[in-house]
């Protein structure tokens, strides 16, 4: 036997071992993209973003800073309420701002963007492994069916077509949920982190 022949072999048998984890990741990522879709709805349900409020007390901050009261400006920033993440950072820097730690607001609010990246990364993996272990799922089963073709078996041809064609649908399937959901996110925590920076700046202008 060749060298050659030996890993033609070698690689059909590796590809095709690879088959059953490939439709199993892929039916766990749907699993996982029908999770993310449902956390996408209830993180839509609970934004809310209002301006005015945010306007007014970073003015009170900005006023209470002036007189060097950090407690009634620790008490406007709680006062904040916006969507989940830039009330939650208001709530956890106003206890610094009292403490007259200003690094650590920073600090906090670099963590901050770090977590929203962390979100998003969740959706960007699944839009682009998705349509590669699709791909993966279509290759796969196009050689048995090729050979099944060749020796006139119709069964063996249709059932890995079947197999190539679904695990092609799969895969743009969760894709699609990933992607949209990458990009409506997005444009959310840049939101979030304009509201966050605004903080910031009424702050750090007085500190």
């Amino acid at each position: 036997m060749s060298l050659m022949s030996l890993l033609s072999i070698m690689m059909n048998v590796l590809s095709s071992a690879l088959l059953i984890p490939v439709m199993f990741l892929l039916t766990l990522l749907v699993f996982l993209s029908l999770v993310q879709l449902g956390e996408f709805l209830s993180e839509y349900t609970k934004r809310h973003r209002d301006w005015n409020n945010l306007e007014s007390n970073c003015k009170k901050i900005e006023c209470e800073l002036k007189k060097s009261d950090f407690s009634k400006a620790s008490k406007a920033l709680k006062n904040i309420k916006q969507n989940y993440i830039v009330t939650s950072f208001a709530r956890d820097a106003a206890k610094y701002l009292e403490e007259r730690h200003f690094p650590a607001i920073e600090k906090l609010s670099q963590e901050y963007e770090i977590r929203m990246a962390k979100r998003l990364e969740h959706t960007k993996i699944t839009s682009t492994v998705g349509p590669m272990l699709g791909l993966m799922g279509t290759l796969i089963p196009l050689g048995p069916a090729l050979i099944g073709l060749s020796k006139g078996d119709i069964g063996t041809l249709a059932q890995n077509l079947m197999i190539a064609f679904a695990t092609t649908v799969v895969g743009l399937f969760v894709a699609v949920i990933g992607y949209v959901l990458t990009q409506v996110r997005r444009r959310w925590y840049w939101e979030d982190m304009s509201d966050i920076d605004y903080i910031l700046d009424t702050i750090e202008e007085k500190n």
